[in-house]
C-alpha cells in the first residue's frame, strides 16, 4: 500500500507541474489593439482624458523622468511615463512627448493621483482639477470617470472577496492563485447568468496574485486592471485586500 500511495503522490505532483508548465506555454497573447489605437490618437500634450476605456496622461519633454501614482493603489506604485517621438517623411523629428496609458478602474467615479517629476511629488500642471487631501495634507489632481455598470472583482462589505469573470457562456471557469498555492482545482466559479461567472471566498488582508483557468490555460481578470508576476514569470492579476 505504501508503494501505491507513493506512486500516486508522485503522479499528482508530476501532473500539477505539467499543468503549470502547459499553462505558461499556452497563455494567450494580450490583445493590444485598443491600447495601440489609443496611443495612435495622441496628438499633443494636453489635460488627462478618457479614450477607448483608457486613461491617458501626457507631459512635455522638459524633465528627465515623470511617474504617476494613484489613490486606488494607495500611492504604493509609481508608473513611469514613456517617451514618444514622431518623425516626418524626411526623417526629421516633428514632435515628442511623455505619455502614460492605463485601463480605467471599474466602479470608481473619480481617480486621484500625483505626479513624480524628476523625483519631486506634485500635482499635474496640465490638469486644473485639484483637491486637497485633509488626511495627509497635500494636493491631489483628479479625473472624473464615466459610470461603469460592469460587475467587477472586489472586496465585499461582508468581508468576502467577490471574483467575477465575463466569458463565453457554458464554460467551466476556475480560480487559482497565491492563496491556493496556484492549485486551480479548489475553486470553480458558478455561471450565475449567461456569460457571467462568480464566486465569493474569504481572504485575509494582504496582496494576492491570481488567474482564471479554462482547462489548463490561465487568463487574466479583465475586470481588474492590477497586474503582477507569478513565481514562474507569468503576468497575472493582482488584488490588495485591506
Amino acid at each position: 500500500m505504501k508503494k501505491i500511495f507513493a506512486l500516486t503522490g508522485f503522479l499528482m505532483i508530476f501532473t500539477s507541474f505539467f499543468s503549470q508548465l502547459s499553462a505558461k506555454e499556452n497563455t494567450p497573447a494580450p490583445d493590444t489593439y485598443e491600447y495601440d489605437l489609443t496611443l495612435t490618437d495622441i496628438s499633443d500634450v494636453r489635460e488627462p482624458y478618457i479614450s477607448n476605456d483608457f486613461m491617458v496622461f501626457t507631459a512635455p519633454v522638459d524633465s528627465n523622468s515623470i511617474g504617476i501614482a494613484f489613490d486606488y493603489e494607495e500611492f504604493r506604485t509609481i508608473h513611469y511615463f514613456q517617451l514618444r517621438k514622431n518623425y516626418g517623411y524626411d526623417g526629421e523629428l516633428t514632435s515628442s512627448y511623455y505619455f502614460y496609458i492605463t485601463p480605467m478602474p471599474k466602479k470608481i467615479s473619480r481617480v486621484c493621483y500625483r505626479l513624480i517629476i524628476d523625483g519631486l511629488w506634485t500635482t499635474d500642471p496640465r490638469n486644473s482639477n485639484v483637491i486637497h487631501d485633509k488626511k495627509d495634507n497635500y494636493a491631489l489632481s483628479y479625473i472624473d470617470l464615466p459610470p461603469s455598470e460592469v460587475e467587477i472583482t472586489e472586496k465585499l462589505a461582508n468581508g468576502l472577496t467577490h471574483f467575477v469573470c465575463h466569458a463565453e457562456s457554458g464554460q467551466k471557469i476556475r480560480l487559482g492563485g497565491s492563496f491556493t498555492n496556484w492549485d486551480s482545482w479548489i475553486y470553480e466559479l458558478k455561471e450565475t447568468s449567461p456569460g457571467k461567472y462568480e464566486i465569493d471566498i474569504p481572504l485575509h488582508p494582504g496582496t494576492y496574485y491570481y488567474s482564471y483557468f479554462k482547462g489548463i490555460t490561465p487568463f487574466l481578470d479583465e475586470t481588474n486592471p492590477l497586474r503582477g508576476y507569478s513565481n514562474d514569470g507569468r503576468i497575472v492579476s493582482c488584488i490588495m485586500i485591506n
